[in-house]
């Protein structure tokens, strides 16, 4: 969006303004650059397309983008060390830019799902800024479970996706649009918000739908119906 934003003769300088005036705080992004990919080009191309959107972000303010495992075949597995050795090089990108990357992980995915494998992931970085990007319905759809979360230093988990998932589709059946508000789902969130508590540092909580009957309310009254819930939940 900010890419289509730029292209279409606007300046990031004014958005800035924008965001400003408009009390906005701009606390992460997501692009979709292939940086874990094995392929060489391909995963060049993905670090320069990740230096370019992390340039952006610092330009808005915004100190966080999520690494998620874009591009990545499903032919292919993973090895983990490499690309552990990867997201120290996205790391170092991060301080070059002001804008860290959070390792983020997909339940639907083949290849990168839980958040077992980000941990390992992020132990071997062996780097002091490894962050991950947990989200409700992806630790649920990839079967990581919460318990996990005990086991989670709280500086390396800033921000984390608000949501939830329902009882009535199989685990595996569920999709990204099936998600819906904190709350109206089944989420063992007492023992969630406990869990990140107790792990320590602030949390941002971040309201993650992509409920297509959402889509038809005007959107500030998702924002606000998403953020009363997510109050209810914490309080």
């Amino acid at each position: 969006d900010v890419i289509a934003y730029k292209n279409e003769g606007n300046s990031l300088k004014a958005l800035k303004k924008f965001l400003d005036d408009s009390h906005i705080v701009v606390y992460d992004a997501i692009g979709f650059a292939p940086w874990m990919v094995e392929n060489e080009a391909q995963r060049k191309a993905g670090f320069d397309q990740m230096k370019v959107e992390m340039e952006m972000m610092s330009e808005l303010g915004c100190v966080r983008i999520a690494a998620p495992s874009s591009g990545v075949p499903a032919s292919v597995p993973l090895d983990l060390f490499k690309i552990g050795e990867r997201y120290k090089q996205l790391l170092d990108l991060g301080r070059q830019t002001g804008v860290m990357p959070q390792l983020e992980f997909w339940g639907s995915s083949k290849v990168f799902f839980s958040i077992a494998q980000a941990l390992m992931v992020a132990a071997a970085a062996n780097d002091p800024d490894v962050h991950i990007l947990p989200d409700i319905y992806h630790l649920f759809r990839g079967n990581s479970g919460f318990e996990s979360l005990k086991m989670i230093n709280g500086k390396i988990l800033d921000i984390i996706h608000f949501n939830d998932y329902p009882s009535s589709i199989p685990r595996e059946q569920q999709k990204d649009s099936d998600r819906v508000y904190p709350g109206d789902g089944v989420a063992p969130f007492k023992e969630i918000v406990a869990d990140l508590s107790n792990m320590g540092g602030t949390k941002i909580l971040s309201l993650e739908l992509f409920n297509q009957e959402y889509w038809k309310l005007e959107p500030l009254v998702i924002a606000k119906t998403g953020l009363s819930k997510m109050r209810k939940i914490v309080s």
